[in-house]
């Protein structure tokens, strides 16, 4: 079974050449939103948390880019970019969620792929917006 972490600041430089493929691929779909490099800056500045996916050897399965911010109600992890088998079963999302509250978070929210969107319904999410954009 997969052992979600959080990767600390201090190894963010010797696991990034582990995880660097699972968020580029996460990336992809988004087009312009943010560049592997950007996502890089926030994490090493600890703007933004790295997880990781990790099984009993300790290889990395997945890795996740997550922004904790606060709003009037909620503190919101917002999921920036996951890719790999981080959220993989019910327990992995188990861990996730746990992982995300012991930061305060109340609620976890991310935009996706319609595929994604319809496998994290399995896991109590819905449909809240949708988001449409036009380049000026």
């Amino acid at each position: 079974m997969l052992q979600i972490q959080l990767v600390p600041l201090s190894l963010i430089h010797k696991t990034w050449p582990l995880i660097d493929e699972y968020l580029e691929e996460a990336l992809r779909w988004g087009e312009d939103d943010y560049t592997l490099e950007q996502v890089k800056v926030y994490i090493t500045k600890g703007d933004w948390m790295l997880l990781v996916a990790v099984d009993e050897k300790q290889n990395i399965h997945g890795a996740a880019a997550v922004h904790i911010y606060n709003m009037p109600n909620d503190r919101v992890a917002f999921v920036v970019a996951m890719g790999g088998r981080l959220i993989s079963s019910a327990e992995t999302y188990e861990q996730f969620s746990n992982l995300l509250r012991s930061f305060g978070a109340t609620k976890i929210q991310g935009v996706s792929r319609e595929s994604v969107a319809r496998l994290w319904q399995k896991f109590g999410f819905k449909e809240r917006y949708i988001l449409v954009e036009a380049k000026l």
